[in-house]
């Protein structure tokens, strides 16, 4: 029979497309394997069999096969606050424990599944396939290791800590990590009262069984982090930690080019003189900070790249186009007018590693996704931090104080606003100032690593081929 590595991404399209990649790279050092990649869908997120993209995938890459699950659906009284939003990301896969089971069975009549390797929302699955399946196990984290380092901790704040953290002002320091103020500390893991937290925790003392944590990063991007974990000091003293494969950074990769309007004002701009402002899939500001960005970007002077994401609470759409913004309401009155000769705005959605890869992009405002972080160093664009929702607060401290590659911006303390002036002053220090340039130095430095990670002989390729290796070398559960 045929072997095969099966990956189950969680329903997320970044978390998807993290571990699609991560498949792409398993078969370039084992192209004799075949990767089956097991797809189900948030119901709020539906994602169709018919999507172009998972098309292209396969037609490209004849080695992967796609399962989709059957969808199921959330209690019919779920409720999608921010919390139990993230909750629900660890109860879907619970819910769908059977079918992945049953696929697993169908599957291992054709193949032999050499190992499984699981998202970390998916640890619902780790204990269900353990018990029934005698497959090795990994977990993939997203995200980097310095994020890694914080999660793997919680069972021992869990028991040093015994009020929630949002309820506390506190400095906490741990092994691999700068300081972190307890405010900035993701609100998943804040809140000890909401179930979420323990799914946090629950998930860290999993991640530790596991065969093996595969992560989305490089070892000279988070050497401390990385050291940390290794050594054992982020777990428990009497859990030994499993073997770390840093095999990054994994960035979506098109097989076409884009052909978007926005790449073609680039094209006429001068060699890194652009701002690229962009908030990922979900992240968006509201009507306020709408309008003070703008009034910023217009008083810094600055040619600028804007995708504006209309905020949620607003109905302020064109007719016929319910999900782009009507920007001429969202934003100052004449803003477009004003700023024509050196900005341009794009309705929600931009290819954003073509724009990031673009000789004209000097600078970057992002929200602190890990996904973005990468594609930014890689393309040796210096950041501003613009953290929403999620890590990102955490990832700003990670990428302001111990990586070095972005400038913060200073926000209002009781809401997190940001305003003109901080603004302006911000992304002109960003891309006219011996400071900008000193964070531009630092992020072409890492880019050089990033390159040399991935080449023959990096620490990222033989990272991979060890992981490859380690399917070969391990045991099946018992």
């Amino acid at each position: 029979m045929e072997d095969t590595i099966v990956l189950y991404p969680s329903p997320g399209r970044g978390h998807l497309f993290s571990m699609v990649e991560l498949g792409k790279q398993i078969l370039e050092h084992h192209p004799s394997i075949s990767i089956t990649i097991i797809i189900s869908a948030m119901p709020t997120e539906p994602i169709s069999i018919d999507d172009p993209y998972f098309s292209t995938l396969c037609n490209t890459n004849p080695s992967i096969t796609l399962i989709h699950l059957h969808q199921v659906s959330l209690p019919p009284n779920t409720s999608f606050s921010p919390l139990d939003f993230v909750a629900s990301f660890f109860e879907l896969p619970e819910l769908n424990n059977t079918n992945l089971h049953h696929t697993l069975l169908n599957l291992s009549k054709s193949s032999n599944i050499k190992a499984l390797i699981i998202d970390f929302f998916c640890s619902a699955a780790f204990e269900f396939v353990s018990s029934r399946h005698n497959i090795p196990i990994y977990f993939f984290y997203t995200s980097g290791a310095s994020g890694l380092a914080m999660f793997l901790h919680l069972p021992i704040l869990d028991k040093i800590i015994t009020k929630s953290l949002k309820d506390l002002d506190i400095i906490i320091d741990l092994h691999g990590m700068p300081k972190i103020p307890s405010k900035e500390v993701p609100p998943a893991i804040s809140d000890r009262s909401h179930r979420v937290y323990q799914y946090f925790v629950d998930t860290a003392k999993l991640m530790i069984k596991s065969a093996g944590l595969v992560i989305n990063t490089f070892e000279l991007l988070e050497r401390r982090a990385l050291q940390a974990i290794q050594e054992g000091k982020c777990a428990p003293p009497d859990e030994p930690v499993p073997p770390l494969f840093c095999v990054g950074p994994l960035l979506t990769t098109s097989e076409s080019k884009s052909e978007h309007e926005c790449l073609t004002w680039l094209d006429s701009q001068p060699s890194r003189s652009v701002l690229f402002l962009c908030f990922g899939s979900m992240g968006v500001l509201n009507s306020r900070q709408l309008r003070e960005t703008a009034i910023g970007l217009e008083k810094s002077g600055v040619r600028f790249l804007w995708v504006v994401r209309p905020p949620l609470a607003d109905s302020q759409t064109q007719a016929g186009k319910s999900n782009e913004p009507c920007l001429e309401l969202l934003l100052p009155e004449g803003f477009l007018e004003r700023t024509k000769d050196r900005g341009f705005l794009v309705n929600s959605w931009a290819p954003q590693g073509e724009i990031l890869n673009h000789g004209s992009v000097g600078g970057f405002v992002t929200h602190c996704g890990w996904n973005s972080l990468l594609e930014a160093l890689c393309a040796g664009v210096p950041m501003v931090a613009w953290p929403l929702y999620a890590e990102q607060r955490m990832n700003r401290i990670f990428m302001v104080e111990e990586m070095k590659v972005a400038l913060a911006f200073r926000e209002a303390e009781d809401d997190q606003f940001v305003n003109a002036a901080e603004l302006e002053e911000r992304v002109i220090e960003l891309m006219n100032s011996k400071k900008g340039e000193a964070v531009r130095e630092r992020v072409l430095k890492l880019r050089e690593d990033a390159v040399e990670a991935k080449s023959d002989g990096g620490s990222s390729c033989i990272a991979m081929a060890k992981l490859v290796d380690s399917f070969n070398n391990l045991k099946p559960r018992a």
